[in-house]
């Protein structure tokens, strides 16, 4: 019995080293192996896009920042002169600080390479609102329901307007 017991204990000393020195082994070895990367590789942004320049203006104005938003959007249009929507995201943030004419010129501009696109209706419908036109908001408001413009619908389901 005392043989059995002898040899128990030994074999359960012998798996104890097996199993403390091999995960200390396999941590040494994780410590010496090279680093793998956990960020996301990611495509080089480069300050000559205009993409890059429009992204950064969407950021900064949904925080409220205007002022900084109409520079990078500047930058986007300088760099890309076709791009409606920086137009557009440009018309937006000069309507939020109140420059009304300003605002209104830039949605113009995409407008005229969009004409289809509710959005920037409904877009200048709130500018004329905000600048106290009405009339010319609730046209805009009714323009952009007839393209199928969500926000335009429901806007003018809020006040009990019919969109024709």
């Amino acid at each position: 019995m005392k043989r059995k017991s002898a040899t128990l204990n030994l074999l359960c000393c012998l798996f104890a080293m097996i199993f403390v020195f091999g995960i200390s082994g396999f941590v040494m070895a994780q410590k010496n192996a090279p680093a793998k990367s956990r960020t996301v590789k990611r495509t080089p942004v480069s300050k000559k896009d205009a993409d890059y320049w429009f992204n950064k203006g969407a950021l900064v104005s949904t925080y409220g920042n205007n002022e900084a938003a109409i520079q990078y959007f500047h930058k986007a249009i300088t760099l890309n002169p076709n791009s409606s929507r920086a137009y557009f995201s440009q018309g937006v943030s000069y309507g939020q600080l109140g420059q009304y004419q300003k605002a209104i010129a830039q949605i113009n501009r995409a407008l005229k390479m969009e004409p289809q696109n509710g959005l920037y209706y409904y877009g200048r419908g709130r500018v004329f609102l905000l600048s106290g036109d009405k009339t010319k908001a609730m046209e805009d408001f009714k323009k952009a329901a007839d393209l199928e413009d969500e926000d335009a619908r429901n806007y003018l389901d809020y006040i009990g307007q019919e969109k024709k």
